[in-house]
């Protein structure tokens, strides 16, 4: 027993079953504990920057090869709009066969619009090109000053592009950036320990705040939301495992200290420091891991998908607003585009939800008041897909490039072959 409670998922997974009964039993002592968790979320935010610059920068020189990082980059793009697209439409299909918010016959007067108008004034959409601009930090210590991750990867490749050019000259730069990953990693395994007091405050904030009252009136809602979740986990991105020769239950066991940080914090921002360094671990290379996984936290967000859609059309059916297949395609194709722009952190899913309903002007956006007491219970069913569609893109790429050391996985996340049955040529 000694031993059991000694490891971090033990720990994280007692804080949260305490959080959550402190929540429902004392909600006024539970409240207060919220910084808890938020100061958990930034001092892991604080460390995201530097751990991007230093694992991309110093894996791009050591790859030399721009071609092939360019290959890798135009992968996983295309992955990463292939399958989110699905878990769109998935979420859309699920939404029309179960209609959770039939019945709920909201009148759109009577909603509280000033409970929703900060995420209004949050979701006010760039243009194409103030998007790409963005990209783009003030100064060169602008994108750590901000945190941003997409600038920070920016900065990052030109730098390893850079340090590749040089060859041999940048060799005591790249030894310098590893030991410096490796310092920053460190920082994290000591971070990491405050888990669980991290994990028992948020969820006694979460549920002394809305409260288990919230979730019955809007269960219908959730369970089609956690339910759409899980099948995508383990129909398509375990199928998606499976074609790579990885079991998607190895991989969630591999992983299930960071899924707890993600489920205790509601935020799979928190885990992304832990999620790189064991994907390394495991065997993929470096620059893959480096490319992969922060690009994927912007563009890669199949539970957010899954959620967009699913919490469009409840608005539109519990406010009774006719939708028909050509409007929802058309909130389809706008949601391809606003669903890139929502990162990892608690909150992004509702943001990105206004500036979509905003966008097509057919589901009022006041709506967004039916949901926004279960919005974080369901934050946590977005951020876990989120995590685990990111860990399997990363490896599937890394293998599709023949950038992963099989040699390391074998007895963690590949399956074993097939025995060949008896008199069967081996």
């Amino acid at each position: 027993m000694k031993r059991l409670f000694s490891s971090l998922y033990a720990q994280v997974l007692v804080a949260i079953v305490l959080g959550a009964l402190l929540g429902y039993c004392q909600p006024d002592w539970a409240v207060p504990l919220k910084p808890l968790g938020d100061g958990f979320i930034k001092l892991i935010k604080m460390l995201i920057a530097p751990i991007i610059f230093t694992t991309v920068v110093a894996g791009i020189a050591g790859m030399g090869d721009m071609k092939k990082v360019g290959k890798v980059g135009v992968k996983a793009l295309v992955y990463f709009e292939v399958v989110t697209t699905l878990a769109l439409v998935i979420g859309l299909v699920v939404a029309n066969v179960f209609a959770p918010g039939a019945g709920v016959h909201a009148t759109v007067a009577t909603l509280d619009a000033k409970a929703v108008a900060p995420y209004v004034g949050a979701a006010q959409a760039m243009t194409p090109v103030e998007s790409l601009l963005h990209l783009i930090p003030s100064t060169f210590a602008g994108a750590f000053v901000d945190g941003e991750i997409l600038q920070v990867l920016l900065v990052a490749l030109l730098s390893g592009f850079a340090l590749a050019r040089l060859g041999e000259h940048a060799r005591p730069v790249s030894n310098l950036l590893h030991e410096l990953a490796r310092m920053f990693f460190s920082i994290v395994s000591i971070v990491t320990r405050l888990a669980p007091i991290a994990a028992f405050g948020a969820m006694a904030f979460t549920i002394g705040k809305y409260g288990i009252g919230s979730l019955a009136a809007l269960a219908k809602l959730m369970a089609c939301v956690y339910l759409t979740c899980a099948v995508f986990i383990i129909v398509v991105l375990g199928g998606i495992a499976r074609s790579g020769g990885f079991s998607i239950w190895k991989i969630l066991r591999y992983i299930r200290e960071e899924l707890l940080i993600v489920i205790g914090t509601s935020s799979s921002e928190a885990a992304l420091p832990g999620l790189m360094e064991k994907l390394e671990r495991v065997g993929c290379a470096r620059s893959v891991v480096g490319l992969v996984v922060p690009t994927g936290y912007s563009f890669n967000l199949d539970g957010t998908c899954i959620y967009l859609t699913m919490a469009a059309l409840f608005i539109a059916q519990a406010t009774d607003t006719p939708l028909p297949l050509a409007g929802q395609l058309g909130l389809l194709l706008v949601l391809l585009v606003t669903s890139k722009g929502a990162a990892g952190v608690t909150g992004s899913g509702f943001i990105v939800l206004a500036a979509t309903l905003a966008a097509t002007g057919k589901v009022p956006v006041t709506g967004m008041a039916l949901i926004l007491g279960v919005d974080r219970f369901m934050s946590e069913a977005r951020a876990i897909t989120n995590f685990i569609g990111n860990t399997v893109a990363t490896l599937m790429l890394a293998r599709w490039d023949g950038e992963f050391d099989r040699t390391k996985a074998e007895a963690i996340l590949l399956k074993p072959p097939k025995e060949p049955k008896p008199g069967q040529a081996l």
